[in-house]
């Protein structure tokens, strides 16, 4: 059985990550992140749910931006914040 594509990876760009040394609204807050997530229609740079401000599922919802990957070293996935999936 095929898997049908994430609509939502038609939003994806090439982007250059705004803030490449952290979480755009944590380093202006001056709050703590746990690991960072990389919005793949602008190149917001937010913190994931782990962390205190969640900013990366909050940047999803309010810019309507909802596939990010990891801005970890060495990690390589794609989530979608609208299906809570992988893709």
């Amino acid at each position: 059985m095929a898997t049908i594509p994430d609509p939502h990876l038609a939003m994806v760009r090439p982007v250059t990550p705004r803030t490449p040394q952290g979480c755009e609204e944590c380093l202006r807050e001056g709050s703590p992140w746990v690991h960072l997530r990389l919005c793949l229609t602008c190149g917001h740079v937010g913190c994931c749910d782990s962390s205190p401000n969640r900013h990366a599922r909050r940047h999803a919802g309010t810019d309507g931006h909802p596939v990010v990957r990891s801005f970890q070293p060495g990690e390589h996935w794609r989530w979608c914040f609208v299906h809570e999936a992988l893709v």
